[in-house]
């Protein structure tokens, strides 16, 4: 199983629970979750944290902000109630031990802490109760989902084998083409002319003839004489963009139309086309691990809330 490292930052603890307001507002209730009420108030607030968060977001359905809201709360609620019932318990010293960390990760002084916290509207005394909470929610992922959750060798090599590209390796191809050189200076009829030799010859292509020996024959590059026009191994990146693209699209054994470039009229068939290798698996196992590791525990995660909220009795007003 991946080690997990959860670090806290300021700014990720101090966006959990916006800093409360001093006014009194007369509030109603917005949901009752087994018992316990989430009141207007509640959802107003956050609701605001959430326009907030949705500002750096390219593209949010503001009208369903306020849904999406409750949602939220009705949530909370329930893992606070699971907590309580699991009698999940996080001591002063952890908390303590886990503000440190905070102050070390981000090079603060107690001082310097104190002032953060209050730019954002918070005391250090509530900043510490959140951090206690939040150390609480910490615990109960890993008890009831994270515990539950394996990541196998087979999963993670799979990954590894599917995203080459993502580790540095990128696909090369083989290929040979049979090239038309078109003079720009006789405009369309000369390029007619190309277009009515080059059809021609990829008719015979296509209909089996070798490949090879067609571009000896008629190719208007010089090599095609000795070596029947072979590309030899390439990236898409290392040729031009016309024939980079078009080889990214076909298949093995496969014989393109005309291909249009700067230089003149190509016909491309594909002989072979593989996967580069990257960084090498060793060195990157363990970081695939925790990517399928969380990945599998968010999913766990979402089906835990959601059981939990099929079980709970939850009364929208």
């Amino acid at each position: 199983m991946a080690k997990i490292i959860i670090g806290i930052t300021v700014l990720a603890l101090l966006a959990l629970h916006p800093a409360p307001s001093t006014a009194k507002v007369v509030s109603g209730i917005a949901a009752i979750v087994n018992e316990a009420i989430i009141t207007t108030v509640e959802v107003d607030k956050e609701y605001r944290q959430m326009q907030k968060e949705a500002e750096k977001l390219p593209s949010v359905d503001q009208a369903g902000l306020r849904t999406a809201a409750l949602n939220r709360l009705v949530d909370k609620k329930l893992i606070e109630q699971k907590i309580r019932d699991l009698d999940i318990k996080v001591t002063d010293e952890e908390v303590k031990l886990a503000i440190e960390d905070v102050k070390k990760q981000n090079g603060l002084s107690q001082e310097a802490l104190e002032q953060a916290l209050a730019t954002q509207g918070l005391t250090f005394a509530q900043y510490r109760t959140q951090l206690k909470e939040q150390l609480e929610r910490l615990r109960l992922m890993s008890q009831e989902v994270r515990s539950k959750v394996q990541v196998g060798e087979r999963e993670i090599r799979d990954y590894y084998d599917a995203n080459l590209a993502s580790y540095g390796g990128s696909e090369q191809f083989r290929a040979r083409h049979i090239f038309f050189k078109v003079d720009k200076k006789g405009g369309a009829a000369e390029l007619a002319k190309a277009e009515a030799l080059a059809n021609d010859v990829l008719a015979k292509a296509r209909a089996g003839e070798d490949f090879a020996e067609l571009a000896r024959k008629h190719s208007h590059d010089p090599a095609a004489a000795k070596d029947g026009g072979d590309l030899g191994t390439f990236k898409k990146a290392d040729m031009l963009p016309e024939i980079g693209d078009t080889v990214a699209a076909m298949k093995p054994g496969e014989v393109s139309s005309l291909v249009l470039s700067p230089a003149g009229l190509h016909i491309i068939k594909l002989e072979e086309k593989s996967q580069g290798t990257g960084k090498p698996f060793e060195e990157v196992r363990d970081s695939i691990e925790d990517l399928l590791y969380k990945k599998k525990s968010d999913e766990r995660f979402a089906q835990w809330v959601k059981d939990l909220r099929n079980a709970a009795v939850i009364e929208i007003r």
